[in-house]
């Protein structure tokens, strides 16, 4: 994924189960709170019109004391302990403050400025110790190990339990054991501290990457230095540089829609290195927004709070709870991939010199250079040009051609609401229904960059879906991307990488969506890191599909279907580059699994640690790990710490999962409801490797994925 990050919400909410002092806020709580009022309509959507940013920080602190006094209900109860008056007791508690929590955060992300970031500097170590207090409560903990020991050996009187309820019973004990339960008095107060610091470090990490990105511009005064780039580029550029009050002039700045394709197109090798230079340094700068040592506690506390838990390092704690389960797996599978790939790039990367000398150039190939010469060789290669896509990929043709994909496979429909409450006015909302006009949930899009909303691509949600007093709770969820904002004379138009990510974020929604199970934690997205990205991954699939393409990429002027030449010189030139990308990504993976397989604090310089874990792998000089550690948020400010192979992981599923649709047809129904109820209604509530054979009737194999990036 671009992505993503889906997991900084879900990672976040989290937290939210424990307790806090009163303190000095920004407002006072009173009944008219709109955080803390019922809220109107099916769908429970936040009245996000009504909400002040005054009203958060006392809704937090009201529904936190809501929350404490369900939790000691439960924990104080004199009944004995059973699975429905404690595990499902603990799971329902605490709803008030989730809507709250699950209103806040993803806000965060999409609409933030100086006083959110304060508030989530405040409020994030108060929730940690309110979790702590939850998870390390003696009484309340007896009561789960009372029921899970009796469900472990169960007696004539012990009630036969679900699947699903099973699943529970088990996430919750381990859960608590996971969070200290079993410490000494004096190692659960270290852990609580730990866990507080980790808060804000990965809070401080992703507000310094945000403030950076935001204050790079590159201006261009000459027009010659705009040579090379798209006349839509350019035109946004000068939209942009009209808006910061720099008007016949032209602002490139570090948001991905602008810095990647002026890397890839402006011949101004100079002007490369530049943008180049200040999106590789992001966090490196050694001035107030530096992220080296937010990087550096957070990857020596993560090790701390591991080995305090009695594992040998962060990642294998955290993977315990993954379907790779060791760091071991994760290395193997790795190290499986980097050998071709590497050949594969080096070989790119001798064309990519050649093409450079033809141009008089001798040096050897910079980071700057690779985009803008792989541009080149595909052009001349495969007479191929992204810029003679992007009239066929605007964002409503690939909106438009999800739907009718998503409505073939499952028969989804969907229809835009224009009176529903929104945070910005860029945002859309669209109700979507089953094959039988049954209503399913809200989906909100969020399109485009803006100063107050982190980059790349991800999947939030408002509301999970679950089972309320014998009701379904609906889900609302939400897609946002940083898509190039349409102009004067043209829509917003897509790369194809871009439109593939929109059917890749659009798997995470259906995942959220199509959720059918009873019990909140479980829910949508609430699997293991290494599983989540299969419902997303395998869309793209569609997205690329040559019959797919046909059915969705029209000329936004003239309506005229992409001509069969176009997918051709497409599908011809698929596993281009692929060396490039499957070793970038591959790098970062290493990367993150380096910091979180430390397993003494790390004392050198976060930059010599980069150095060092790059030398070990034979990362070559011409490419960087697709993100270096002190703008690496996927790892630092998300939740995919010792998770970033997941996307390669679930690659390896998703490509073979598709593989089940090419045996038979694109829209197999069989294979098409196998997928439904067996991955994306299911959640959290099995064991994810069988689940997949549910789907497969066998375990995945690595052969299409190799294909697929053209490593066989």
């Amino acid at each position: 994924m671009n992505k993503k990050s889906l997991v900084m919400l879900s990672a976040v909410v989290g937290m939210t189960i424990g307790s806090c002092n009163k303190s000095n806020t920004a407002g006072v709580f009173d009944d008219n709170n709109p955080l803390i009022a019922n809220w109107e309509g099916e769908y429970q959507v936040p009245p996000f019109e009504d909400i002040k940013i005054s009203h958060y920080k006392p809704a937090f602190e009201y529904s936190i004391k809501e929350h404490k006094k369900e939790i000691e209900a439960i924990a104080n109860s004199e009944e004995n302990a059973t699975f429905e008056n404690t595990i499902v007791a603990i799971e329902n508690s605490g709803r008030l403050l989730q809507k709250v929590a699950k209103t806040f955060f993803p806000l965060t992300s999409t609409d933030t400025n100086e006083e959110i970031q304060q508030i989530s500097q405040e409020i994030a170590p108060v929730l940690s110790e309110h979790s702590d207090n939850i998870k390390m409560n003696d009484k309340l903990f007896a009561r789960v190990k009372k029921v899970y020991d009796d469900y472990k050996t169960p007696s004539v009187e012990t009630p036969s339990l679900t699947a699903e309820q099973k699943t529970l019973l088990e996430d919750t004990y381990k859960s608590f054991v996971r969070s200290g339960a079993n410490l000494s008095k004096e190692n659960k107060e270290k852990l609580k501290d730990i866990n507080k610091e980790l808060s804000v470090f990965s809070l401080k990490f992703g507000d310094n990457l945000l403030a950076e990105t935001n204050n790079y511009e590159l201006i261009i005064e000459d027009k010659k230095d705009l040579a090379g780039l798209p006349n839509d580029l350019i035109e946004v550029a000068a939209e942009e540089a009209k808006n910061r009050k720099k008007e016949g002039k032209w602002v490139f700045t570090l948001d991905n829609a602008s810095v990647m394709p002026f890397l890839q197109y402006a011949e101004n090798r100079e002007l490369r290195k530049q943008i180049w230079e200040a999106y590789q340094k992001r966090g490196n700068q050694d001035n107030a927004l530096d992220n080296k040592q937010n990087a550096l506690q957070l990857a020596n506390l993560r090790l701390q709070k591991a080995q305090l838990l009695g594992y040998n390092n962060h990642a294998a704690y955290v993977l315990e709870e993954s379907m790779a389960k060791t760091p071991e797996n994760v290395t193997r599978l790795l190290q499986q991939l980097w050998t071709p790939a590497l050949q594969k790039v080096k070989a790119e990367a001798t064309d990519i010199h050649a093409m450079m000398q033809r141009d008089g150039i001798n040096e050897t190939v910079q980071p700057y250079d690779w985009r803008y010469y792989a541009e080149k060789i595909r052009k001349e290669r495969y007479n191929l040009d992204e810029q003679e896509l992007k009239p066929y990929f605007s964002l409503e043709n690939v909106r438009q051609g999800i739907f009718d994909v998503t409505n073939k496979l499952w028969g989804l429909k969907y229809a835009e609401l224009k009176n529903m409450p929104k945070y910005h006015e860029d945002v859309t909302v669209w109700e979507v229904k089953d094959k039988d006009d049954k209503k399913i949930g809200l989906l909100y899009m969020d399109m485009h960059p803006r100063a107050s909303k982190r980059g790349g691509a991800w999947m939030t949600s408002f509301t999970d879906q679950y089972i309320q007093n014998g009701k379904n709770v609906m889900p609302v969820v939400s897609i946002v991307c940083n898509f190039t904002k349409p102009t004067a004379s043209a829509p917003s138009l897509l790369t194809f990488d871009e439109a593939t990510t929109f059917f890749h974020e659009f798997g995470h929604a259906l995942h959220g969506l199509l959720s059918n199970v009873n019990y909140l934690s479980l829910s949508g997205t609430n699997v293991p890191r290494d599983f989540v990205e299969l419902p997303s991954q395998v869309l793209e699939n569609w997205a690329s599909d040559p019959e797919v393409i046909k059915m969705y990429a029209k000329h936004y002027q003239t309506g005229e279907v992409i001509p069969d030449a176009l997918i051709e010189k497409m599908k011809a030139a698929g596993t281009f580059n692929q060396g490039f990308a499957t070793i970038e990504y591959l790098a970062a993976s290493f990367l993150d699994m380096k910091f979180h397989t430390i397993d003494q604090p790390i004392k050198t310089d976060i930059n010599s640690f980069e150095k060092d874990a790059m030398s070990n792998v034979g990362l070559i000089e011409a490419v960087i790990p697709r993100y270096r550690a002190t703008y690496f948020s996927h790892i630092f400010a998300g939740g995919y710490s010792a998770g970033y192979y997941s996307y390669i992981w679930s690659e390896v599923l998703d490509s073979d999962a598709f593989q089940a649709f090419k045996e038979t047809s694109l829209f197999d129904q069989e294979k098409a409801t196998l997928f439904r109820t067996n991955i994306l209604e299911k959640g959290g509530t099995e064991d994810p490797a069988e689940l997949y054979r549910k789907f497969r009737g066998a375990d995945p194999k690595i052969e299409p994925l190799l294909k697929k990036r053209g490593l066989l």
